[in-house]
């Protein structure tokens, strides 16, 4: 293939785009192969001879597309949203023909430049003081390991990374058990160890960290001869959207000299609706915070915002600077590169940009508030229907409950059954979590092109397919 042949799959692909979110709703929202069976179809090994572009996109639609899960479609109410609203592949689409390598400011002025003013717009939009300034990252994941290496170097005097973990104190980070795993693995790589990530109980009807608990367990590190390092917080946890006491948990860190970092990789897209900030009310206490424009504001992934106080001790803690990669004759540039674990980095500013200019502030805020409020009536239609129970109440539009008529004699097994059934119905997808060591399932809503028809379905699928099951 050639770039003279490009307008013409060029053509292929915007038509290709258009038919496929027109047809979702009539396709099965998760994929329905078993194990193994698309590896099964294709060849063992590489074709020696160029093959026509029209075999390739044929095979395709043959092999690749019935072993797709559908992120996109409207009634994808699992795990949290990957959106892609169209500005946003348009401008993807236009970044992946350029193919920059955004490392440095010298490689890509326009990126670096554009990744600064988009940052600084998000903050607006979601209210953080001038203090912050903002870095994308490519997952929330990579935004927690920058900052656990952080809070590490801090807590060692900047040694760590010169002179290893052996023979340092052991630090410790506290955390509730509601966080990301993403937690649990920037302890490990970070060199902290998962023994010193310490556990800290929830209270209250948003499930926060207990920070009398939390003060309690920084005390008897602090006598134990431990080194506290940090605390994580989180706002909209990914299992029933947990939301810490931001105020009283930076009151404890404070008090003991912490690093805070806010995960908020969910329920912060929401925080450019004014009256859905008292969830993270004081986050401008905190030294990081993260969230991800990729999932409910309606960039495609990869594009997580990462917020610091001090880029000086992030950049104390990443920055590395070979010849090579120094930038001569432009002295105050940003190199964002040394912002993160990866040296390379992508133009992903771009599509942040065009989406904000696509649906303005108020396009994106109306239809985070419709999720809520969708999410909410499905809530209620689900509480006022006999055998279901709401376990956990809407955090946003994220809530779980679980089907439990009389008699049943498992209730794991059969809400495990449900979620199994309505998955396999392909109408919606859902998953399931535990509360309390209790099986239940999860629903949120967030997908781009939602409507409230679509959530209004949902109630119709879980109460159908619930009649059915037999114990």
């Amino acid at each position: 293939m050639r770039w003279s042949d490009f307008p013409k799959w060029g053509t292929w692909l915007g038509d290709w785009a258009a038919r496929y979110h027109a047809g979702l709703r009539d396709r099965p929202v998760r994929a329905r192969t078993k194990p193994g069976e698309i590896a099964a179809q294709l060849p063992q090994s590489p074709p020696e001879e160029p093959q026509p572009l029209d075999d390739v996109i044929a095979d395709f639609e043959r092999i690749v597309m019935p072993g797709m899960t559908h992120w996109q479609h409207p009634r994808f109410f699992a795990y949290f949203p990957s959106n892609a609203a169209p500005a946003a592949v348009l401008a993807d689409q236009i970044v992946t023909v350029m193919a920059p390598q955004c490392m440095l400011w010298q490689t890509s002025p326009a990126a670096t430049e554009m990744e600064t003013r988009m940052m600084d717009w998000l903050r607006q939009a979601i209210a953080l003081p001038e203090a912050f300034q903002g870095v994308i990252q490519d997952s929330a994941s990579s935004a927690t390991l920058a900052a656990m290496l952080t809070l590490r170097e801090r807590a060692l005097g900047w040694q760590g990374n010169e002179a290893g973990l052996s023979g340092q104190p052991r630090l410790r980070v506290y955390a509730s058990a509601e966080v990301h795993t993403s937690i649990d693995r920037a302890i490990w790589v970070s060199g902290i160890g998962q023994e010193n990530l310490v556990r800290i109980p929830t209270t209250g009807p948003l499930r926060a960290m207990d920070t009398e608990a939390l003060d309690a367990a920084i005390r008897a590190d602090l006598a134990a001869g431990y080194r506290p390092a940090g605390i994580i917080a989180c706002t909209g946890g990914t299992g029933t959207g947990a939301c810490d006491d931001i105020a009283a948990t930076c009151d404890v860190a404070e008090k003991h000299g912490l690093f805070t970092h806010v995960d908020a990789a969910w329920a912060g897209a929401a925080m450019i609706v004014p009256e859905f900030r008292s969830l993270w009310a004081a986050v401008e206490r905190a030294d990081s915070v993260v969230l991800n424009p990729h999932k409910w504001l309606g960039t495609q992934f990869d594009l997580s915002a990462h917020f610091v106080k001090s880029p000086e001790d992030l950049t104390r803690t990443l920055a590395i600077q070979p010849e090579y990669l120094k930038t001569h004759g432009a002295d105050g540039v940003i190199n964002y590169s040394e912002w993160s674990v990866p040296l390379g980095r992508r133009f992903r500013a771009l599509k942040l940009w065009f989406l904000i200019r696509a649906y303005g502030l108020t396009g994106l805020r109306t239809r985070i508030r419709n999720h809520v409020a969708w999410s909410a009536a499905l809530c209620e239609r689900l509480r006022a229907t006999p055998g279901f129970e709401i376990v956990t109440e809407p955090v946003l539009s994220l809530f779980t409950f679980r089907h439990a008529p009389e008699g049943t004699r498992d209730t794991d097994a059969h809400n495990l059954a449900l979620v199994n059934a309505i998955n396999d119905d392909g109408r919606i997808y859902l998953t399931q979590t535990r509360v309390n060591g209790a099986l239940v399932i999860r629903f949120q809503a967030g997908q781009f092109d939602a409507t409230e028809a679509d959530v209004a379905t949902a109630f119709d699928v879980i109460t159908e397919i619930a009649a059915t099951l037999k114990e």
